[in-house]
C-alpha cells in the first residue's frame, strides 16, 4: 500500500481528493492510505443526511462556515484543526473485505491496532463504526464501495473545539443506543495520542511504506467544479 499525507487548500478539494483516489483505484491504481486535517472549520454531511435537519444552517451561515457533502454514509461531522482524518482505499477482492460488515470490522481492527502501536489507551468499538474510550466516542467512520475498490475513512478527535461542534450541530436524527440522548459535549471525547504517533501507527499496520506517485490533481479540480463546490450537491435532500 502507498500513503499520501496531504491536506489541500479548501474544504471541497479535500473531499474531492478522496473520491479521486477511489476512482484511481477503481481503474487499477494503487491501494492508498491518506491523512489530512482541515485548516479551517467546515461541516460535512453524510451522503444521505438532510442539511436542514442535521446542521444549524443559520449559525453556519452567520459564522461563514461552509456545509458540504461527502460520498460516504454516516452522520454529520465538523472538520477543523484538531480533527485528524484518515482514509484507506482498498481493493474489494482483498480476502475478508467482500461485504460492508466484514470491512467495518477488519478496518476498525487495524485502527485499534494502530492506536495500540502508538501507545494509546484501550479502545472499544460501539455502534456500527464508532470507536470509544468507555462510553464516549472519539472517532466516527464510514465507507463507500465501488465495483473493484472501496474507501473507508474516519475522523478522530485529537483536540477539537467542542463548543463549536455544539454550536453548529443539533442532536443527530439517528444515534446509537449507547449515546442515551447525551449532548455532543457529554458524548464525545478526545484520543490522547499525538498526530505523528497516530500516523506512524497507521502506516505500520497497513504497511504503507512508500508515498503515492502521481496525485490526481486534475481530477480533484474537476470534481470540485462539478460536485463539491456546487449547491446542487451540497444542499440536496
Amino acid at each position: 500500500m502507498k500513503y499520501l499525507d496531504l491536506t489541500l487548500p479548501g474544504a471541497a478539494a479535500n473531499l474531492a481528493c478522496e473520491e479521486a483516489l477511489l476512482e484511481q483505484a477503481e481503474a487499477g491504481g494503487p491501494e492508498c492510505l491518506r491523512f489530512w486535517e482541515a485548516s479551517e472549520p467546515f461541516v460535512v454531511l453524510g451522503y444521505a443526511n438532510r442539511s436542514a435537519r442535521e446542521t444549524r444552517l443559520a449559525v453556519c451561515a452567520a459564522r461563514g462556515i461552509p456545509v458540504l457533502r461527502r460520498i460516504t454514509g454516516g452522520g454529520t461531522v465538523v472538520q477543523m484543526p484538531g480533527v485528524f482524518n484518515y482514509a484507506v482505499i482498498l481493493r474489494t477482492d482483498r480476502p475478508g473485505f467482500e461485504g460492508i460488515s466484514q470491512t467495518n470490522r477488519l478496518v476498525l481492527d487495524q485502527v485499534v491496532r494502530a492506536i495500540e502501536t502508538a501507545g494509546g489507551p484501550t479502545v472499544v468499538r460501539r455502534g456500527d463504526t464508532d470507536l470509544c474510550l468507555g462510553d464516549r466516542k472519539f472517532a466516527g467512520n464510514a465507507q463507500r464501495r465501488g465495483r473493484f475498490a472501496l474507501i473507508f475513512h474516519g475522523s478522530i478527535l485529537l483536540d477539537p473545539d467542542f463548543a463549536l461542534i455544539d454550536a453548529l450541530l443539533p442532536a443527530p436524527s439517528r444515534e446509537p443506543d449507547y449515546r442515551a440522548g447525551r449532548s455532543h459535549r457529554d458524548f464525545l471525547t478526545t484520543l490522547p495520542v499525538s498526530e505523528e504517533e497516530l500516523k506512524r501507527g497507521l502506516r505500520s499496520v497497513w504497511e504503507a511504506e512508500e508515498p503515492v506517485g502521481g496525485t490526481p490533481y486534475a481530477r480533484i479540480e474537476e470534481l470540485v467544479a462539478a460536485k463539491y463546490a456546487r449547491p446542487e450537491w451540497n444542499g440536496k435532500l
